[in-house]
């Protein structure tokens, strides 16, 4: 039997990427004792192990967590690697408490306090902050399994580049902005690609260009992201109840029919080992590439706090149902910009001011009760 190791903290905070730095951040500055624990090796490694190509939608000079600008000149698009390395950066900038290759395997709750279990590791907390995002487990069709054995088929969170890829057409299942700028790179390689999904719309203009970062930062994603749908306009609630991705940011319908790229509806199974469409089409296929999205992959969570789909209940990332429990990174937290670097400063700085508060008020309560609970017993034995 595994020996395990028990530390005490005021908050842990799960996961180490953009939310749970942040996060990190304000709790450093509040004087709270806390720890951030993740299972990759370094951290920006949720980064790093993302497609060769991919680069952020927004300039450098939006792409900083609270308290560090980013290290790169301000109108460029960072890499993904670059994103990885700010990170990283991040942490040991501001001596952040982070452990790597702690893998959590479970959270519950005893006496009052949160448990933590992490194979040889234990942590007990009165908080918890769940900064894993929802993109933990890839999600793809049931039918993937019916695929034949000479079909490549993996999912976007394992793509790399073309090498992985064999020989002949390639299906991109997802049309969102994985999707397509996958679909596009594909193509300009000259491989034969195909991209099947319903069409998410896209924003209109370019956004290398001087003016065009202009509109996309301060009308789209400061304005209409970060302040307009939000949890308390009508047009945000409604918004946050969608089950599709955001609009097509970088690439645009147009770049993929010049380059090639073939559109198809939605597929909807597996015939003769091969893609299949709704009308019974097969595509002859070498490849596919699941840009499906992923599932929220919290079964390590045992606490009574989820709904419909295996989602969280929670109130812009307050479980009211377990006090001291908090979520963080998850798509529309708060606003349509939760889920994006500009945004996590925000929503990391409001729970943190809610485990500031309810950690003065626990103080304050055991305080009191120190001082009141022998004059209430005198009072009781004495009449």
């Amino acid at each position: 039997m595994q020996t395990q190791t028990t530390e005490q903290f005021d908050v842990v905070v799960i996961g180490a990427g953009q939310s749970g730095l942040a996060v990190g951040y304000y709790l450093a500055q509040r004087g709270l004792r806390f720890v951030i624990v993740d299972g990759a090796e370094r951290v920006g490694d949720q980064w790093r192990r993302r497609w060769d190509s991919l680069r952020l939608f927004t300039p450098a000079r939006y792409d900083a967590l609270p308290g560090l600008r980013f290290p790169a000149p301000p109108s460029s698009f960072p890499t993904k690697d670059q994103m990885a390395d700010y990170l990283e950066a991040y942490a040991a900038h501001f001596a952040l408490p982070v452990r790597t290759q702690i893998r959590v395997e479970k959270i519950s709750r005893e006496d009052g306090r949160y448990i933590v279990d992490a194979g040889s590791r234990r942590f007990e907390a009165e908080h918890v902050v769940v900064a894993t995002s929802s993109f933990r487990q890839p999600r793809v069709p049931a039918f993937a399994s019916e695929l034949g054995p000479e079909v490549v088929h993996l999912h976007s969170s394992a793509y790399r580049n073309a090498s992985q890829l064999k020989p002949g057409p390639v299906l991109v299942v997802g049309a969102g902005n994985s999707g397509a700028e996958i679909s596009l790179e594909l193509a300009k390689l000259g491989r034969e690609t195909w991209m099947a999904g319903r069409a998410t719309g896209h924003v209109p203009f370019r956004i290398d260009g001087f003016w065009s970062k202009v509109l996309l930062v301060h009308v789209v994603l400061r304005l209409v992201f970060h302040r307009l749908l939000t949890l308390k306009t009508p047009l945000g609630r409604k918004a946050s109840r969608g089950e599709h991705g955001g609009p097509l940011i970088r690439v645009k319908p147009a770049d993929l029919h010049a380059a090639g790229v073939r559109r198809l509806p939605r597929i909807e199974g597996v015939g003769d080992g091969v893609p299949m469409l709704a009308d019974g089409r097969k595509l002859d296929v070498a490849n596919v590439i699941w840009c499906t999205g992923f599932e929220p992959g919290f079964s390590w969570i045992d606490l009574p706090i989820f709904g419909a789909r295996g989602r969280p209940i929670h109130d812009a990332g307050v479980v009211s149902g377990q006090p001291g429990f908090y979520f963080i990174g998850l798509p529309f937290l708060f606003a349509m910009s939760s889920v994006m670097i500009h945004g996590v400063g925000r929503d990391a700085k409001r729970i943190v001011e809610t485990i500031a508060t309810r950690c003065r008020e626990s103080a304050e309560r055991t305080a009191a009760g120190k001082t009141e609970g022998p004059a209430s017993k005198r009072n009781v034995a004495f009449g």
